[in-house]
């Protein structure tokens, strides 16, 4: 990221120390008396509605009264049964636009039960201790090739390999995890936890993860379909769209999941460097992630410029209020125009938009704000469709993930029907799966 073109882009902004209490674990887990308390304030609700706003469907009642009970390793049963990446959503879920939102408590009083605080709290108990709850079923003699190692990917395969078909994930990166290993805040996912839980999940036995072989550079369908019983494909989103204006190519100007990914795998982030006046254009969870960590490495001003207002900003409203509390400016209603530096940027310049019938449009007056980095968050593109029908730029699926192939699935970001959540690439990996089973063996 380092480029001589851009001398507003330095690292070592903050001390060792400032860094590592910027980037600590942003929600501390419960302690088992904390976890107690929690869980003492749910109501147990027949039908709760809870459950129905969750995308993996989880019996969360049922988990809390265990908590209650003291069997927090009933819990985590409960949770794995449905989500086998609980670990992981218990830290990024938008919980407070799902299971919290739906909460009675939060209805009626303000304040929901903590789902997902408790939810960590029984997943990292039986974690800790290195057991896996599920064993593997007899084997089937049946092989899966799973192309991608994000959450579809991974929850695809750990069902598979439990209901005893052997599964080789293939994956273009050298770690496995996909967006929860290069894309996420890295306050959200401490201590590694994301390489963890992949090796965790492997310990169901039945699982080999060939990395760093992408599909279309390395891997065809065809082969696969040849090769294998079926195949799942989970490739996520690896493109990323332009700004489409001028400047987008001058120094400075980047990908916000480039940087995010640099900035996750730096063994020193004193050594990663920022400019002093960073730009995000965007409005989802990456503008946030990417602003909210420019400012935590030392950024003196950061904006995050959305083209529409605040209620169509898809990062939730507790993420734009998390955002603002470290000091993050939100513009709303502009758009970039140009991005002006001699060879690096040194200032954007942004439309103020309007919407009229319901189509967006400029309104001809600018804004022009000092800014060294700009990065660009204005959603990713599929790399390869290989071959497979598309809609609305992503592998069409019906169903459980089946695509216009016979015995190939897709799910994850790269297939239509998601929401760009990691719930719910797990839902549809976990979905898919079972599909897959009930084609292999008949049912």
């Amino acid at each position: 990221m380092t480029n001589p073109l851009t001398p507003g882009i330095a690292p070592g902004r903050l001390s060792a120390e400032a860094l590592a209490e910027n980037f600590a674990d942003l929600h501390a887990p419960l302690e088992p008396h904390e976890a107690a308390v929690a869980a003492d304030r749910c109501y147990f609700c027949h039908d709760a509605p809870c459950v129905t706003a969750c995308p993996t469907d989880i019996d969360i009642p049922l988990f809390i009264r265990q908590i209650s009970t003291g069997t927090p390793e009933a819990a985590a049963r409960t949770i794995f049964d449905m989500n086998i990446l609980g670990g992981m959503c218990a830290r990024v879920c938008p919980t407070e636009d799902l299971c919290e939102q739906a909460c009675v408590r939060e209805t009626a009083e303000g304040k929901p039960v903590e789902i997902g605080r408790l939810q960590r709290y029984a997943t990292d108990t039986v974690m800790a201790k290195g057991d896996h709850p599920f064993t593997r079923a007899k084997a089937t003699g049946k092989r899966v090739a799973v192309v991608g190692a994000g959450p579809a990917g991974l929850a695809c395969a750990h069902r598979l390999a439990m209901l005893g078909h052997d599964v080789t994930i293939y994956d273009a990166m050298p770690k496995a995890g996909g967006l929860n290993e290069y894309g996420i805040a890295a306050y959200k996912s401490t201590e590694d936890f994301a390489a963890r839980e992949v090796d965790w999940l492997c310990q169901i036995g039945g699982i080999a993860i060939e990395n760093g072989k992408a599909l279309g550079r390395d891997l065809e369908l065809d082969a696969l379909c040849n090769e294998f019983d079926a195949v799942f494909l989970a490739v996520g989103l690896g493109g990323v769209n332009a700004l489409g204006v001028a400047g987008d190519d001058v120094g400075g100007v980047e990908d916000a999941v480039a940087f995010i990914k640099e900035l996750r795998q730096s063994p020193d982030l004193a050594a990663l460097p920022v400019g002093r006046n960073v730009v995000v254009i965007g409005g989802g969870m990456t503008a946030v992630d990417a602003a909210v960590q420019s400012k935590l490495l030392g950024a003196e001003q950061v904006t995050i410029a959305y083209r529409r207002d605040r209620k169509a900003m898809s990062a939730s409203r507790y993420e734009q209020d998390l955002a603002a509390s470290h000091g993050v400016k939100l513009m709303f209603n502009v758009m970039p125009k140009a991005v002006q530096g001699n060879g690096s940027a040194a200032e954007i310049e942004l439309e103020y938009t309007t919407t009229e019938d319901g189509k967006l449009k400029g309104t001809g007056e600018t804004v022009r704000l000092p800014a060294d980095q700009v990065f660009r968050a204005i959603g990713q593109t599929l790399n390869t469709d290989a071959g497979l029908e598309i809609k609305d730029r992503k592998i069409a699926v019906t169903g459980p993930g089946r695509t216009s192939r016979d015995m190939v699935w897709a799910g994850g970001d790269c297939a239509t029907g998601g929401d760009d959540l990691t719930v719910t690439a797990v839902a549809e990996g976990r979905d898919a799966a079972m599909d897959i089973h009930a084609r292999l063996t008949g049912g």
